[in-house]
Order: C-alpha cells, then sequence, then structure tokens
C-alpha cells in the first residue's frame, strides 16, 4: 500500500493501487478485484472523491490514446485518461476547442465527466457533460456499457457527475467547438458591491463568452473586487508567448497564508489590478489557467494542507447570502488569495448530481487550521442551506451529510446506477457506503 493525497493535501491515507493502461484488460481487472475500488486521474479534486482510504485505486492516467478525431465535424475519441491540455495542443491548431474547460488543463477525461466540471463561460456552453456524445462505461461486474444522451440515457444522466461511483469511465466522445484561434478580448473592470458585481454579470452575458471575479474575501460586504470577461479575439499575427513555469520546491515548514500575509496581498493585488483595467488581447491559457503555471502551487498551504469551499445558492438569494459568507469570512479573518466570484446561466445541467445550478458561485481556499476552521465552516453551510444552495462534492472534504442530501435532490434516483463494487472516502461519509 502507498499514500495518496488529492489536491488539497489534508491526508495521505494508504491505498493499494493498480495501473490500468490497456481499455480491453479493465473488465477483467475489476471484475477480479477482491475489495470495492475507485478510478483515479490526476488527484486534482480537492478532497475525497477521488480517494478510497485502505482500499483500491484504478489508477487511470494510463489509459491516456486518442482514438480518432475528424477535422471536418470536430468530434473527438479518446481514452479517458487523456488531459484536457493533451485535447487543446491537439484541436487549437486545426481550429477547434473543447467547449468547456475548468480552471487547470491537468485533469483527465474521466475526471471531468465524472465531476461535470464548469467553466466562466457556463451561461453560453453550460457544463462539460453538454458536450459529451458517448462514453464507455466498465462495471466491476465485468460488464461494459455505451451510453449517451440518446442511448441508455438514465445510465448517462447518472454517470455524468456521478463523482466516479457508476464504475470506471474508459472512453469518450467529444464534440468540440470550432475556434480560429487561442487568443482572447478581455476586459477588467474594478466594482465596489455586490450588486455591482450583479449588474456587470448581467450585462456580459449577452456579448461575452467569459466571466469571472476575483473578489478580495477580506472586504468583507463593501465586496472590492476585479471582474473579467473574455471573449475570442479571432486570428492574429502576434507570437504565441514562451511559457514560463515556477515551481513551489517543497512543503513550507510555516503556513504562509495568513491574515498577516493576505490582508496586504489582496490590496496589492486589488490596486494593481485596478491600474491595469481595461481591454487587452490575452492568451487563453494566461486568461484561464493562471495556476498552471505554477506547479506543486497546493504546498503553499502548509503541512496541514487546505479546504476549498465552493458554493451555489439561488440568484433570488445571491446578493444576500454572498454578503452574508463574506461577512462570516472577513470576521473569521480566514481566506486565500484567490477568492472566485461567478454566475450560472439558466441551464438544466446534465446529470443527476451535477453541481452547476442557476445563481451564484463563490468559491475560496482555506488553510486547514483545525476546529478554527470547521467552525467558520458551520456558519457558511448554514447560510447556503437557509438560500436553497449546495456545495461542490468535486471539491468538498467535510460537508454534512444533510446538506449534501438536501442540495442534491436527486439522489434518490441516482442509488439504483451505483456500482456496488465502487466506493470512495466521499461515498462512504455522504452515502454511507
Amino acid at each position: 500500500m502507498r499514500g495518496v493525497a488529492s489536491w488539497g493535501r489534508l491526508s495521505a491515507d494508504p491505498h493499494h493501487t493498480i495501473g490500468l493502461h490497456d481499455a480491453a484488460q479493465v473488465a477483467s481487472v475489476l471484475a477480479g478485484a477482491r475489495v470495492p475500488g475507485l478510478a483515479h486521474g490526476m488527484g486534482r479534486s480537492y478532497g475525497d472523491v477521488c480517494l478510497n482510504p485502505a482500499g483500491l485505486l484504478w489508477l487511470t492516467a494510463g489509459l491516456d490514446r486518442f482514438i480518432s478525431f475528424d477535422g471536418t465535424t470536430g468530434r473527438l475519441a479518446c481514452e479517458a485518461g487523456v488531459l484536457l491540455r493533451d485535447i487543446q495542443r491537439l484541436a487549437l491548431p486545426r481550429g477547434w476547442a473543447l467547449p468547456v474547460m475548468p480552471g487547470t488543463q491537468q485533469v483527465t477525461v474521466g475526471g471531468a465527466i465524472a465531476n461535470d466540471v464548469h467553466g466562466k463561460n457556463h451561461h453560453r456552453y453550460g457544463t462539460f457533460g453538454d458536450h459529451v456524445l458517448r462514453i464507455r462505461l466498465v462495471r466491476t461486474d465485468g460488464s461494459t456499457l455505451d451510453c449517451g444522451p440518446g442511448l441508455r440515457p438514465k445510465w448517462w444522466a447518472a454517470t455524468v457527475g456521478g463523482l466516479g461511483l457508476t464504475g470506471v469511465i474508459t472512453e469518450a466522445e467529444i464534440q468540440l467547438r470550432r475556434l480560429t484561434g487561442p487568443w482572447l478580448d478581455t476586459e477588467t473592470i474594478p466594482f465596489a458591491g455586490l450588486q455591482e458585481f450583479l449588474g456587470l454579470a448581467d450585462e456580459s452575458e449577452a456579448s461575452w463568452e467569459h466571466s469571472v471575479a476575483w473578489i478580495d474575501c477580506l472586504s468583507g460586504t463593501r465586496a472590492r473586487g476585479l471582474f473579467m470577461r473574455a471573449s475570442p479575439a479571432g486570428p492574429q499575427t502576434r507570437p504565441e508567448p514562451v511559457p514560463r513555469v515556477l515551481r513551489v520546491p517543497c512543503v513550507p515548514p510555516i503556513l504562509l497564508v495568513n491574515r498577516f500575509s493576505l490582508r496586504p496581498f489582496n490590496a496589492l493585488y486589488f490596486h494593481r489590478g485596478r491600474m491595469r483595467a481595461g481591454r487587452a488581447v490575452m492568451h487563453q491559457e494566461s486568461f484561464h489557467y493562471p495556476l498552471d503555471a505554477l506547479l506543486g502551487w497546493n504546498r503553499l498551504y502548509g503541512p496541514a494542507g487546505f479546504f476549498q469551499y465552493q458554493s451555489v445558492v439561488p440568484r433570488r438569494a445571491g446578493a444576500a447570502a454572498t454578503e452574508a459568507m463574506l461577512g462570516e469570512i472577513a470576521r473569521s479573518g480566514e481566506g486565500s488569495f484567490l477568492a472566485v466570484l461567478k454566475t450560472f446561466g439558466e441551464r438544466t445541467p446534465p446529470g443527476m448530481l451535477s453541481f452547476v445550478q442557476p445563481g451564484v458561485t463563490l468559491s475560496l481556499d482555506f488553510p486547514h487550521r483545525g476546529a478554527r476552521t470547521l467552525a467558520l465552516f458551520e456558519r457558511l453551510d448554514a447560510i447556503v442551506a437557509e438560500a436553497g444552495g449546495r456545495l461542490y462534492a468535486a471539491k468538498d472534504a467535510r460537508m454534512p451529510r444533510a446538506l449534501f442530501e438536501a442540495g442534491y435532490p436527486r439522489l434518490d434516483e441516482f442509488a439504483a446506477f451505483r456500482d456496488p463494487g465502487v466506493s470512495s472516502g466521499l461515498s462512504r461519509r455522504l452515502l454511507r457506503s
């Protein structure tokens, strides 16, 4: 057994691991397992959705082959361990791109489907699952199911956003979108207050493809921040930037993210952003994945690791609930350098357990400081529950079962599609098995 941690580095529990490299052999490997297992890709989930402590992990990163790509229609078939980064590198030079990208390219196709990830363009393109045409699902009884929106649609809806609990995804077919290049027209606008943020979000939906805001998590009800929006810029003659990648070499012995570093950093970040406000042309990697240029950034949160807390609350309660959460965070002195505020559009997600719903979403990293951090989460949970919202299970490590059950009303329907030979830390914590 060996210790495996998720991206939040809250623990490194022992796991048995089996690498999967041949899609044709996956069914026999799963059928031969004597204990429940779980598919594990890049481990970029923050909490325990990608872990199976004291159990078995099937490592899918070796299933990394492209199967076919039609340059006329943009239909791409690949194995589930292919990284989103590698799809972009294949597709962009050919005039195609993934329609939906999360905040990092370092995730597998299988992980993106199992967590039904979203990007900054939900109001225009929905979630990742909205663009997947077919998946191949292998169950631990050795059976194989192909499913999609028009093929075994119930299995499809259970597996997209199904947290890896319906089996192991081995292949997927994805519909890419036309894109003439990697450049974006962008605009950065400072804002003060949630009403101003919501006004910018509403105004941007019609004419901008991407929108997102950084918010000073210590500014409380004043809620100052930087609103960023972008749309494809079309062909450009400028040279592509040379990637500059830095690495956090080790875990610092002390926590670098604290109230003494956070407040001046946030003030500097806001004022620097305000000075640079306005229009600019930016490469899509700089806009979408700035943290991919800092390898191992999760080490900055020190030996105890960190939580990410992402909520979504319905739009009618969005301003009041978000203001209440920011007030609690500011009073606690907890929080992170990167706090993200977005709105989701009026689209129904494809999965029974998909996180996205129309409304306002707030996500922050919190260093693990023990009881005081968990006490803050309890206060935030109460605000989310009162507003009729939910937390993102893909990023969770401690949500109470009652909040999970209240936020995901299709849980009973989903239960019929679970694979009894699949288990995770999250499923045992929130689903009792």
